[in-house]
């Protein structure tokens, strides 16, 4: 049977990376639906921002995003899947919280010019405020559309803190909770 591990967390908190870095050392498939809204944002000539802004208004940018999971489990491959909502359209899953606080979240944010349609603030300040508007747009958006709660931790088998933790730390203590969760499976 795969095993399908998600990961969730707030804008900024090493989602991605930790997930990449997870995938690498398990030798799990590596799925993020940031990159795929990024792609969806950039094909509309749009922010990620302005995209979450125009989901609640358009669901077919919902469905085109969440219609990935399915297939996902259809699969039958392991994976490690970066993705806010994936815990709730794949509740087999090991599901993984990790959050930061807005300023050090606004502040990797700002930092990270990797990220496109989001490396546009003039600061860490610009940063944390598109942040907290985007994460209020996706709060509400995903309770609606889905009565999905993503702020409800008691949903996670795993939720760490990242402020103070570095990548590997933070994946470190995934294996561990991972192992426990495996153990009880069997």
């Amino acid at each position: 049977m795969a095993q399908i591990i998600t990961i969730s967390g707030t804008l900024g908190s090493g989602k991605s990376t930790v997930a990449k870095m997870l995938a690498e050392k398990l030798g799990f498939s590596y799925y993020s639906t940031g990159m795929a809204q990024r792609k969806i944002a950039a094909q509309r000539g749009m922010t990620t921002l302005e995209l979450n802004m125009a989901a609640k208004n358009d669901p077919s940018i919902d469905r085109e995003i969440d219609g990935v999971f399915e297939k996902l489990v259809e699969e039958n491959q392991n994976y490690i899947v970066d993705s806010r909502l994936a815990f709730f359209f794949i509740p087999a899953s090991f599901k993984v919280m990790l959050m930061a606080s807005p300023k050090v979240a606004g502040e990797r944010i700002f930092k990270d010019v990797s990220r496109t349609g989001e490396h546009c603030y003039p600061d860490a300040a610009a940063a944390v405020e598109a942040l907290l508007k985007r994460r209020a747009l996706e709060v509400e958006r995903f309770k609606r559309v889905y009565g999905a709660d993503i702020e409800d931790l008691t949903q996670f088998n795993c939720v760490i803190e990242t402020d103070q933790l570095t990548p590997t730390e933070i994946c470190d203590r995934i294996l561990v909770s991972f192992k426990v969760f495996q153990a009880h499976q069997n």
